[in-house]
């Protein structure tokens, strides 16, 4: 399953145009062939992995 499209990673695009324009084409196709989202994790799982995330991007404070 492809959730996002890969050519649309952060610095590919050289301008918002071009940016657009991608986005706008992957919309279209899959539009013309859409398909249903399959989870591959359970809510646990997904939770577990945010919560993971968070407590290295926000180390817990000590407070003196």
């Amino acid at each position: 399953m492809q959730r996002y499209p890969t050519h649309l990673r952060r610095g590919v695009h050289t301008s918002v145009k071009a940016l657009e324009q991608d986005i706008r084409a992957w919309i279209d196709g899959w539009n013309e062939n859409p398909r249903p989202f399959t989870w591959t994790k359970t809510a646990d799982e997904i939770l577990n992995s945010l919560a993971d995330y968070l407590t290295k991007i926000n180390p817990p404070t000590t407070e003196t």
